[in-house]
């Protein structure tokens, strides 16, 4: 198996595994319908056709800009600025497809806007899976890998989709992380979370794969690293620079429902191991203060 070097907060300088991501389909073969044989009956009497209303005219695809040969490779470090604000970001409506791209694409500011970075299928030798946003006229938003609360636009092609059944929400007055499977609550831990000045960064972001623990007090047990990056880069130790927000197991449970990180998730060690076990890269992660709360019962 190869192995590419990247961080999350809970891992500096260790290599990310290689996810061996073995995709399933499944193939529909159409048959023909069956039809009742036909049944004679008395002649149609002349009856004046109704009038037809005119087709629909065809959503216009915007035409995708031609992408300079030195725009910058979304990496694990800090993506390009200039993308636009995911306008949903609190939003925890399940986000159930993820865009793979085939080839290296260019990632532009809106349908038929400006290319400002180019996304390959891997980011430091992982297979990169975004959950998509939005479409719009033929284009889809995805979550921008490497940054936070954005999105970036990306024309026809180039790209496959798959299907995403899972969704984490965290909840930070709570101290509360919840997998939900298809819309509904599996299980839910308590959590400790990014101390004052480091805090966990709110709004949606993603898995994007998985790096073994680099030291005994993650508990042994391999870590998530997300999407997200610190909101204030210079807050973080400087070892730490240039990490990102991960999902992470300790060497004791002793700090959950705290404010005792770096940014990073912390949860029990069975909780990251079934995580580990059922979530996939590309499952869309979400962060806010706390949810709504349900409407009235009559």
């Amino acid at each position: 198996m190869n192995r590419r070097h990247v961080r999350a907060l809970a891992a500096v300088g260790v290599p990310l595994l290689l996810l061996a991501a073995g995709a399933t389909g499944w193939a529909l073969t159409p048959g023909a319908a069956p039809t009742a044989p036909p049944v004679a009956g008395p002649p149609a009497s002349p009856t004046r056709a109704a009038p037809t209303s005119a087709a629909p005219t065809p959503e216009r695809v915007p035409v995708a800009a031609p992408a300079p040969d030195d725009l910058p490779v979304v990496d694990y470090g800090p993506a390009p600025t200039g993308f636009p604000a995911d306008p949903d970001t609190l939003d925890t409506t399940p986000l159930t497809a993820g865009l793979h791209p085939t080839r290296r694409i260019a990632a532009y500011t809106a349908p038929g806007g400006r290319p400002l970075a180019f996304l390959d299928p891997t980011i430091s030798g992982v297979e990169l899976t975004m959950p998509i946003a939005q479409r719009r006229a033929g284009w889809v938003a995805v979550l921008l890998p490497s940054a936070n609360r954005t999105l970036a636009w990306l024309p026809p092609g180039g790209h496959t989709t798959v299907a995403l059944r899972d969704q984490i929400v965290i909840e930070r007055k709570a101290y509360r992380l919840t997998w939900y499977r298809a819309g509904r609550a599996v299980r839910s831990w308590e959590v400790s979370l990014g101390q004052r000045g480091q805090e966990t960064p709110l709004g949606r972001t993603f898995v994007l794969g998985r790096t073994p623990p680099p030291q005994s007090v993650y508990g042994g047990v391999d870590i998530f690293a997300l999407g997200s990056v610190p909101d204030d880069p210079d807050s973080v130790p400087a070892g730490l620079r240039g990490a990102h927000i991960g999902i992470h197991s300790w060497y004791h449970d002793g700090e959950l429902g705290k404010k005792t990180t770096n940014g990073c998730i912390r949860l029990t060690k069975s909780g990251q191991r079934e995580l580990l076990a059922e979530v996939r890269p590309g499952t869309e992660v979400v962060v806010v203060d706390e949810l709504p709360a349900p409407p009235p019962t009559a």
